[in-house]
């Protein structure tokens, strides 16, 4: 099966890219379902960047000028997340004769891997920062394995000396 995902996103010199990659199906599925809806209504508010600091930290900055901390909510929900904003709606007593601050409601999210998590969420002067930090499991950290020397003085046959290392004797 052609994924549509593969060469809308990575051009038509991937077109073939499954063929290639067995077993990946629900991975390349996943992503096709999260470009589709990501995509379906891209908004353009409120403003924001995503900022690379090294490999395992990212910070998202958003510009959300009028709302309060309680107004903002910050979730992770089946690998996407999601910051909503619903200021409390006090216009109705305000006799305003030019509104031009936007104030409404918003729902951004953005797609992030399994082994992301919200490590902290700052508001400061109209700015909402999002530190997102890469856990990375011990298993899969680099580690040196050591070496050992057996010095017996006995020379061993080769196929036992691989059944001792295989077998931890």
């Amino acid at each position: 099966m052609v994924h549509k995902f593969i060469p809308a996103v990575f051009g038509e010199q991937f077109k073939d890219f499954d063929k290639f990659f067995i077993g990946f199906d629900e991975t390349f599925d996943k992503f096709q379902s999260m470009h589709d809806e990501l995509t379906k209504n891209i908004p353009n508010y409120p403003p924001f960047n995503i900022r690379k600091n090294d490999d395992n930290h990212y910070t998202i900055e958003m510009a959300v000028a009028g709302f309060a901390e309680n107004e903002i909510d910050i979730t992770i929900d089946g690998g996407k997340l999601i910051v909503k904003g619903n200021v409390q709606n006090t216009d109705a007593e305000d006799n305003f004769l030019f509104k031009g601050i936007a104030n409404r409601a918003f729902t951004r999210s953005w797609a992030i891997g399994d082994q992301f998590e919200v490590k902290n969420a700052e508001l400061f002067n109209g700015m909402l920062k999002i530190a997102l930090d890469k856990f990375v499991p011990e298993q899969a950290k680099a580690k040196k394995v050591p070496i050992k020397t057996k010095s017996t003085g006995t020379v061993k046959s080769t196929e036992k000396q691989y059944d001792e290392l295989t077998n931890g004797h």
